[in-house]
């Protein structure tokens, strides 16, 4: 009985509404853990059903992922572009709620940081991290050189603008000020010289970066 049960949930994967999905899971325990099945599963489609739902769930429920970040992290791993950035979106959202269950997406992340084929993979990979790091001064450590990285390889890229907010995010948090001050160093040129969004968040990241630290910086 229970078999034909998760058969034919994972069947209503294919044909059911992400929200209306996410919503039976947030009440459901067991149809949570069905999702979650589809996720592991060898079905490309479900696995993207199961993704959506989660994702949508994330949004409007983070704290019902909380205790799930081992099976979020081992998503990650699948081969399809959009199981993962679904994902990655999820674990940003219930980062705001309790960032440790990132703890084990992180370097899953960083891969997905540099995937070659997704740009809409590597932003959500770097939403993820920036978020993960404006929680406490460590995690930004921890975080940034990624960051740092990445906001070198892909300037001028269709997502950098969006990265941009991200990284706005981060130093809008719990950073560090060393990681503040850093931030500000490496986006002062666009501060100074790009027109548009770009230069309009790139001010909005120096701005963050403790004034003293930056007086100290400047007379060096």
């Amino acid at each position: 009985m229970v078999a034909k049960v998760k058969a034919s949930a994972l069947a209503e994967l294919l044909a059911g509404d992400r929200e209306e999905l996410a919503a039976r899971a947030a009440v459901d325990a067991t149809f949570l853990g069905v999702l979650f099945e589809a996720l592991s599963g060898e079905n490309r489609s479900q696995r993207i059903a199961a993704a959506r739902a989660l994702h949508a769930l994330a949004i409007h429920e983070p704290a019902a992922l909380k205790t799930h970040g081992a099976e979020l992290a081992d998503a990650l791993e699948r081969p399809e572009a959009q199981t993962r950035w679904e994902i990655l979106g999820a674990l940003e959202k219930v980062v705001a709620v309790d960032a440790r269950v990132a703890d084990r997406a992180i370097a899953p992340a960083t891969t997905a940081l540099h995937d070659a084929e997704s740009g809409v993979v590597r932003l959500a990979a770097f939403r993820l991290l920036a978020a993960y790091g404006a929680t406490t001064a460590r995690r930004s450590e921890r975080v940034w050189p990624l960051i740092d990285e990445a906001t070198r390889v892909y300037h001028g890229d269709p997502e950098f603008t969006a990265m941009l907010s991200a990284v706005i995010r981060l130093v809008s948090g719990a950073a560090s000020d060393k990681v503040k001050l850093e931030a500000a160093e490496r986006m002062t040129f666009d501060a100074e010289h790009a027109k548009g969004l770009v230069g309009q968040r790139a001010r909005r990241v120096v701005a963050c970066a403790p004034k003293k630290g930056r007086r100290k910086k400047k007379a060096e």
